[in-house]
């Protein structure tokens, strides 16, 4: 699906009917590992928004769409204990990345990365907590245009992110890594130290795939060691 900046900045009214569904809750590739240096090359020239110790010994990744119903429920009921459990005590270093099925998926992150690293992850979060706001309005331009003023947006920034064709090449080019490189086959998708975990998982899902891969004798590091994490 390609993107131009028409569609990303009008998000005229007609995608509104685009389905919550999209390519769905993945199915496939449950348990294939992927080379680790591969996983943490993204295409495209976007850097990833690292949560968490540099050095964990765990690299959780996810590929998420806003419009992605999964997706909002991973991040509105299991991310904050997992955050609390594995991020905060540094034993994993989480990635959210874009996997964008339509263009309003495609303008969240877009206004993601517009808000620059330090609030990244507060835009991504926000709007996943108020998907059935925007992803469902008639005109859902003006729906996603409201919450971003929440997020100190102007009409002037707002604009100037959506029509922004690199940050929009990058997404894109995530998009296609993640399908022909990674065999990636819906949303969310996770990356436990290379491994496929596909579909929404609970706590004790990634706790299972996690708890193994840490040291006994692992040490949390200090305070100031640590990434800045979502708000």
């Amino acid at each position: 699906m390609k993107f131009n900046r028409r569609e990303t900045i009008l998000l005229a009214a007609a995608a509104s009917a685009l389905s919550l569904s999209g390519i769905g809750i993945a199915q496939g590739a449950e348990g294939d590992v992927i080379d680790e240096a591969r996983l943490m090359a993204p295409a495209g020239g976007l850097e990833d928004h690292v949560e968490g110790n540099a050095d964990a010994p765990v690299t959780v990744i996810e590929y998420a769409s806003p419009t992605c119903p999964h997706c909002a429920a991973f991040h509105i009921n299991v991310y904050e204990p997992f955050k609390a459990a594995y991020i905060d005590t540094g034993k994993v270093k989480f990635i959210v990345r874009p996997f964008a099925r339509n263009a309003l998926d495609a303008a969240i992150f877009m206004l993601a990365e517009a808000a620059g690293p330090e609030h990244y992850h507060e835009v991504v979060a926000t709007y996943f907590k108020t998907q059935n706001e925007w992803g469902m309005s008639e005109k859902p331009r003006d729906a996603i245009f409201a919450i971003a003023q929440q997020l100190g947006f102007t009409e002037e920034s707002f604009n100037a992110a959506l029509t922004n064709q690199d940050v929009l090449n990058g997404i894109e080019a995530q998009k296609n890594q993640a399908l022909d490189d990674f065999g990636l086959t819906g949303t969310p998708t996770f990356y436990v130290n290379g491994k496929t975990l596909s579909g929404g998982k609970t706590l004790e899902q990634l706790a299972a795939e996690i708890d193994p891969l840490v040291p006994a004798d692992f040490v949390a590091p200090a305070a100031d060691a640590m990434a800045p994490a979502a708000q």
